[in-house]
């Protein structure tokens, strides 16, 4: 009988690919998916260690895998908490058989850790690129696409170059490779500097030939994680191109000197003229962006400076995170007396949210009446390009009328809304 896997993904995009890149290389090794964790032989838990709430989420899922695998099933932790911590986070978990970083498989032994002067160092076990590994053929009608590793920025809260290392960019041609071997409608491009494709290896600005030439070979193309800086009028207009004017922006605030204390580039009106650009050429484009609140030195007049721009931007979508100090960051060695309250920063969470809510409803509530291309992603369940998948809302319409159209790009008349999701008749 086949060994069976079973892999837990937290995190973000990029962690979903990572994950598939794993599901495949445990495909190649004999194994097969099982129906539940409580079924498999082996059981993967990929983690995220982006801020404290995420690393806590990861920790309570292995502890919960471990309580409900079967006898002799193997308990393997890997992703980002696992690159991070490694010997720590082994001897803290002693529920995991193994503790692995990206560069070594799931099916082999944990990482040595060096030995100290009584010994040599032990010799190193052997690596893989995860970044290039095949992946199994997408079993929706759309698939994330991991383009590059890393990040060169030096955001004062971000801890992921320390994790993930330096940028470093894949080639067209085995991105294009992958894109063909999912076999899917829409294709979503990630990284963590999106925009900055390319520039490691000399090659700025590839990130227009990699848009244009995966828009080939798919009906639609999505970015997400732009940094704004990097946002040129050509890349605007080979957004305009894909049949996906989704522009996902990563502001982080709004407020020019606390943005320089974030060390992040921008200011409110920067943003605001940027997103007025793409309207005028893109009338039917749809943003988002998150924002961290309560990061240190955050003054009332940077929050009203971040309130007033939610509402002259009015973005179809919008995050907004609380602040994580992260060991090894500029922000953790910031004066004790920058940090804002945790009172204050629930408060101020709040009323981002509250206001973006009611923009985002008002947004939705603008369709009603209108006619619009939905991916059918699922039986009774798809999405427009002002949807970017298992991040916001969808077009919800008759489960027995899509029978049969998974897959395929359909007219939806746009009949009311149920929060951030559209209720939708299909037209014949």
């Amino acid at each position: 009988m086949a060994r069976r896997y079973w892999v837990e993904t937290l995190g973000c995009p990029k962690n979903e690919v990572d994950s598939e890149k794993l599901v495949g290389t445990l495909l190649a090794d004999g194994y097969s998916p099982a129906t539940s964790p409580e079924l498999a032989d082996l059981v993967v838990v990929n983690t995220c260690a982006f801020v404290e709430a995420a690393r806590q989420e990861s920790i309570d899922t292995v502890l919960a895998l471990s309580d409900v695998r079967r006898d002799g099933a193997r308990l393997v932790v890997t992703g980002c908490l696992a690159e991070r911590y490694g010997a720590e986070l082994a001897a803290a978990l002693p529920e995991a058989d193994q503790v692995s970083g990206f560069g070594v498989p799931v099916t082999l032994g944990t990482r040595p850790a060096t030995a100290g002067p009584a010994g040599p160092p032990a010799p190193p076990l052997p690596s893989f690129d995860l970044l290039n590994l095949p992946r199994p053929r997408s079993g929706s009608p759309w698939a994330y696409v991991k383009v590059a590793e890393g990040c060169d920025r030096a955001c004062g809260f971000c801890a992921i170059p320390s994790f993930r290392g330096k940028q470093r960019s894949r080639s067209i041609d085995s991105i294009l490779a992958e894109v063909d071997s999912l076999e899917v409608q829409e294709i979503v491009l990630v990284a963590q500097d999106l925009a900055s494709y390319g520039r490691d290896i000399g090659r700025r600005g590839d990130i227009i030939p990699l848009v244009r030439a995966v828009s080939r070979r798919v009906a639609r193309t999505r970015l997400l994680y732009l940094y704004p800086s990097e946002l040129t009028d050509g890349l605007i207009d080979v957004m305009g191109e894909t049949a996906c004017p989704y522009f996902d922006l990563s502001l982080q605030h709004a407020s020019r000197p606390h943005l320089r204390r974030m060390r992040r580039w921008g200011d409110s009106a920067r943003f605001a003229e940027r997103i007025a650009t793409i309207r005028r050429r893109h009338p039917d484009a749809a943003f988002r962006s998150s924002f961290i609140v309560g990061y240190p030195g955050e003054t009332e007049d940077d929050h009203d400076e971040l309130l007033e721009f939610l509402e002259t931007a009015q973005l179809d979508w919008a995050g907004f995170f609380p602040f994580s100090s992260e060991v090894g960051t500029y922000a953790a060695t910031l004066p004790e007396t920058d940090t804002v309250p945790p009172a204050l920063m629930a408060e101020r969470l709040v009323e981002c949210g509250e206001l973006q809510d009611a923009i985002t409803a008002h947004k939705r509530s603008q369709l009603i009446g209108t006619t619009v291309e939905v991916l059918v992603d699922r039986p009774g369940q798809g999405r427009s390009h002002r949807e970017a998948p298992e991040i916001d809302g969808v077009v919800q319409f008759s489960e027995e009328a899509s029978r049969g159209l998974v897959g395929r790009f359909v007219a939806a008349r746009v009949t009311a809304c149920a929060g951030p999701d559209l209720e939708a008749e299909m037209v014949a």
